[in-house]
């Protein structure tokens, strides 16, 4: 950092001291846009960050968060890669966001579509997802925070876990599955089965320590499992995870038909299609018209019009989560 640049910072810094933060404010602004025109993305977003932080360290959350906005906007013209000290910066100032602040949703927002279009991952650095995924969780936000904590890294899993649990012991204990669910069914469509297991795992220890845990240990040749007498669901998913790991066909009906009349009073069954799709090669039945399907057919399937076979890819790709039973 130059000394030119040193002593603008340390004179808005003083104002911001002072109480001064409308002019502090406007003029960090202004010089920054003087170097972001001609360029100098460096200079830029070191006069934007210093100037960002200073401010919400203030407690000035609209115009450190206008700021914020204006250094990612820095980052794109300059196609600024995310790499450590990018998202260092970044992720410093979303840490300094005051509580409750309304840009800090945007700022998250944009930065998730920065790392998208720079860096290695379609749907947003894992990083950034986790770090604004804890946040929200921290700030009881917990549809936020489950939104990011899904695409994050392999720490996210205990965090989500944790969430999911706390928001479940302000329901019924019945409910359990639901909120169980809202973690494993997502993971899975996403490919993470990793991340599955682990959630799963995680959400029902904690059920362990409940007063009177509704569980009853099972062990066979091969594994120890526990058994929900009262939570069927929870069962259901416990083995769908067991089957994933086969990848058994017809395992996976005879599961589906074992709990037939569990699953009918929840609204899970697109979000088991898909993934019937995904992990046992059951196609998605698709509505089309019969006639082009028919011509489809004789000429070679060029006519077909059943809509192509992109279920499962879009829920993957799209990061759609199917919502429990219940809770939205």
């Amino acid at each position: 950092m130059s000394s030119k640049i040193e002593k603008t910072l340390q004179r808005q810094k003083e104002k911001i001291a002072e109480g001064q933060y409308y002019e502090a404010h406007q003029q960090l602004r202004v010089v920054a846009s003087r170097y972001s025109k001609a360029a100098d993305w460096d200079n830029a977003s070191s006069i934007l960050y210093s100037g960002a932080l200073s401010l919400l360290q203030a407690g000035q959350g609209g115009s450190g968060g206008d700021l914020c906005i204006f250094l990612l906007d820095v980052y794109n013209k300059g196609e600024v890669k995310p790499d450590a000290q990018s998202k260092g910066k970044l992720l410093s100032l979303l840490r300094a966001f005051p509580k409750d602040e309304p840009t800090k949703k945007k700022f998250v927002g944009e930065m998730v579509g920065w790392s998208s279009r720079f860096g290695e991952f379609p749907a947003g650095d894992p990083e950034i997802h986790h770090v604004a995924g804890v946040l929200y969780a921290e700030d009881l936000e917990p549809y936020e925070a489950e939104r990011h904590l899904l695409l994050g890294t392999q720490d996210s899993a205990s965090t989500l876990a944790a969430l999911h649990y706390t928001w479940y012991t302000s329901d019924s204990p019945h409910t359990a599955p639901l909120y169980c669910a809202r973690g494993v069914l997502p993971y899975l469509l996403t490919g993470n089965l990793r991340a599955a297991n682990k959630f799963f795992l995680l959400f029902t220890s904690s059920l362990q320590k409940a007063p009177n845990p509704p569980t009853q240990p099972v062990s066979t040749k091969s594994s120890d499992l526990r058994v929900y007498p009262s939570l069927p669901l929870l069962n259901f998913l416990g083995l769908l995870l067991l089957s994933v790991e086969r990848g058994d066909p017809s395992l996976w009906r005879q599961l589906k038909n074992h709990y037939k009349g569990d699953l009918d009073e929840v609204n899970w069954s697109e979000a088991l299609d898909q993934l019937g799709e995904m992990y046992f090669g059951i196609k998605i039945p698709r509505a089309g018209n019969p006639m082009f399907d028919m011509l489809g057919s004789m000429f070679g399937g060029g006519m077909g019009g059943g809509g192509g076979g992109g279920g499962a890819k879009k829920a993957v790709g799209g990061r759609s989560t199917p919502a429990a039973a219940g809770l939205d």
